[in-house]
């Protein structure tokens, strides 16, 4: 039988008792909440998810959540007072000394309550152990972003006709964000990106006034949702005919990215599928000029444990879902960036989006 999640966490979870997901208040809301318990809807503020030993997992809730808490895994404790919370959370810590928190999102106020509650519990950094559970996805995972990539390649294929000259960044932003909650998805995966001209130099450039113009590149980074796991991807095009330096450009990024997902395969260490697309840019004309790393995890979060970087030491394993994203960006001219997603198998890998990679012109 399969294990459960929060019995795959508690493996990777070496010499700790237990591990507290503490859901604060917004913004601070944790996905590893979500991931553990399976649940697909309801906001759970002040509420936590505890896995024990054996894989146990206590879900405290309060009344607010208690009939969507139900729907999922775990077994759910429902409390009217803050008196009850903590006699639920004293419960299931029991026994419990060395105690994990996932410190790279819990509150300090989340994991002071937990301690003073608990008493006598020493705090562990998990948030390594969270990370390797969550970025091997199981096959529910995997369905769940694979919508998402259906939802986001059909608004790629349609962007070429929301262009004209004198629209937008925020118009063309906000068209797609549309397209991609009339299509299903249940949300932006992260504010959509749409870069037009000299703006597509800048990597993490936000909507602006800009009108396209003849000439123009426009480049849109984006994702939706569905059963609150992100796609990822980016697609380049022009308005009319670019400077050369940019058709070289993407031709380039479009050699090096088929590169890089040549190098995706289970078992690799994370760096080899960036410094293959690196080798490419870095042998052509442009040279330093792809100024961030090949990819990064993909999950509930955008961007989660996996680092596809120059530098990486994490070994690559089946299930991990990965971006492939190779830019090159000209301060004053224009950028451009070619993404998909990426699902790690055994002996290669599998895109999970889709559209014509080919040069653009519209």
């Amino acid at each position: 039988m399969q294990k459960s999640r929060a019995e795959r966490l508690m493996e990777n979870a070496e010499g700790m008792d237990a591990v507290v997901i503490a859901n604060d208040g917004e913004p601070f809301l944790d996905s590893a909440f979500w991931y553990l318990t399976e649940q697909t809807s309801g906001t759970f503020e002040g509420s936590f998810a505890i896995a024990g030993p054996g894989g146990k997992l206590d879900v405290i809730v309060s009344i607010l959540e208690e009939e969507g808490a139900r729907q999922g895994a775990g077994d759910v404790h429902v409390y009217h007072t803050g008196k009850e919370r903590d006699e639920f959370i004293r419960e299931a810590l029991k026994g419990c000394t060395k105690v994990g928190f996932n410190v790279n999102n819990a509150t300090y106020a989340a994991v002071e309550y937990v301690k003073k509650v608990a008493e006598g519990i020493e705090v562990v950094n998990a948030s390594d152990a969270i990370g390797d559970t969550v970025s091997v996805k199981d096959e529910k995972e995997i369905a769940a972003t694979r919508e998402a990539c259906r939802i986001s390649s059909i608004v790629a294929g349609e962007i070429p006709d929301m262009l004209s000259e004198g629209v937008t960044e925020k118009q063309v932003a906000a068209r797609m964000d549309n397209r991609m909650r009339e299509l299903g998805g249940t949300g932006n995966a992260f504010d959509t990106i749409a870069a037009f001209g000299p703006w597509s130099s800048q990597p993490h450039h936000m909507p602006c006034d800009y009108s396209l113009r003849k000439g123009d590149t426009a480049l849109f980074d984006f994702g939706t949702k569905y059963d609150r796991y992100c796609s990822d991807m980016t697609r380049t095009v022009f308005l009319g005919r670019p400077p050369e330096v940019l058709e070289r450009a993407y031709e380039v990024v479009l050699e090096a990215q088929r590169a890089g997902i040549e190098a995706y395969r289970a078992g690799i260490k994370a760096c080899e599928p960036d410094l293959a697309a690196r080798k490419v840019i870095d042998e052509s004309e442009f040279k330093g000029k792809f100024i961030h790393s090949f990819g990064h995890g993909i999950g509930m979060d955008v961007h989660q444990h996996i680092s596809v970087s120059p530098r990486s030491e994490q070994i690559l394993k089946a299930g991990n879902i990965v971006s492939a994203e190779p830019g090159v960006y000209i301060p004053g001219v224009g950028g451009i960036r070619i993404e998909d997603t990426i699902l790690v198998t055994e002996d290669g890998c599998e895109v999970l989006t889709s559209f014509d990679h080919s040069f653009t012109v519209v």
